[in-house]
């Protein structure tokens, strides 16, 4: 079968090698890997500046399956279902763990970065962390739970509903920041950004609130949208110190702050309006089992959108052009979908 391994930063290897054996361990679940969506942190690994990337490592983590055989003791699929899986490996032991936050295992591996990847004909996962998806939802959407998981987790890290919302950062993880605040029955959300592309792409999937910050300074949009109303939670989700500096000064006093973006430099904040203002700074790291579910829950009956999210769809044996793609496109790409059907 064919393989994808980034051996070394901007060097992927292509392998045949052998498809593993159909003779499972009870909880094991062998799949046959149709769709690929490519993360930005696999970008920041193909340059070598992931920091936790270990190489070589196969490459894949967003996808989406079709189970070709289980384990004796599986019983949440079954050969022939379309499925997706949470590409995170934990202890099961540390703090965390047990008190059922495996998202922040002390020993936490991740498939494409710090364990090998599904960027492969055929792979072997457990059934713990499969999810079946429903009839009807695409392989493309299907490989689109991961990241929508994302917004899902971070969504319900601090109360929306009801509530004001500011996400600051269009790209694909803010897209569906703001989409699962709606669809959490938040009152008005609005979405910022320095590009109308990702902007006029919000406003596609159904946000109707949109600034672009370099045109209208976040303050004057706030009460453009609230009026008087103001925002009580905001989400950073742009990596970059303006974003959040900015969340910090305009949101209500006493209001929650969630920080979704990952900084590739470290940001000085305004301590005294964290202080002063009683402001809460809150972490949010990928995903629960729970999460993925309600991804695909939120999919399936519509309430978050996913097709003009998809900007290009790349052949397996394409996977050096589609990371070279999205370097040269980062102004008007979103996610990249890789074919293995292609």
């Amino acid at each position: 079968m064919r393989q994808a391994v980034l051996v070394s930063p901007k060097h992927i290897e292509f392998r045949e090698i052998n498809a593993p054996s159909s003779a499972l361990e009870a909880h094991q679940v062998l799949i046959n890997v149709k769709r690929i969506g490519i993360c930005g942190s696999e970008i920041h690994s193909y340059h070598g500046l992931h920091p936790a990337t270990f190489y070589p490592v196969v490459q894949g983590h967003e996808y989406s399956a079709v189970v070709v055989a289980v384990g004796s003791e599986v019983t949440v699929c079954k050969p022939g279902d379309k499925i997706t899986a949470r590409p995170q490996l934990v202890c099961g032991e540390c703090g965390p763990c047990k008190r059922g936050q495996y998202n922040v295992c002390e020993h936490l591996r991740v498939e494409a970065f710090q364990a090998n990847g599904v960027a492969q004909d055929y792979f072997v996962t457990t059934d713990d962390r499969v999810v079946v998806l429903p009839e009807g939802m695409s392989l493309d959407h299907g490989a689109m739970i991961e990241p929508s998981a994302v917004g899902a987790h971070a969504t319900n890290r601090t109360e929306v509903k009801g509530k004001n919302v500011v996400v600051s950062g269009a790209g694909t993880i803010g897209n569906l920041v703001a989409q699962f605040c709606i669809a959490r029955g938040a009152k008005k959300v609005l979405i910022t950004d320095v590009s109308d592309f990702r902007l006029d792409k919000a406003r596609e999937c159904g946000i109707e609130h949109t600034a672009n910050v370099l045109r209208k300074p976040l303050k004057e949009a706030v009460k453009e949208v609230f009026g008087d109303e103001g925002y009580q939670v905001g989400f950073e989700v742009a990596g970059v110190e303006s974003s959040i500096r900015s969340l910090m000064e305009t949101i209500e006093k006493g209001s929650d702050i969630v920080i979704v973006a990952v900084f590739a430099k470290d940001p000085q904040l305004s301590m005294f309006y964290l202080g002063e203002h009683e402001l809460r700074l809150i972490g949010t790291m990928m995903y629960r089992h729970e999460d993925y579910q309600t991804a695909v829950e939120y999919i399936g009956k519509g309430s978050v959108h996913l097709q003009p999210l998809i900007s290009n769809r790349f052949a397996f044996e394409q996977y050096n052009e589609a990371y070279q793609f999205i370097d040269e496109n980062k102004a008007t790409t979103m996610k990249v979908i890789v074919d293995l059907e292609k």
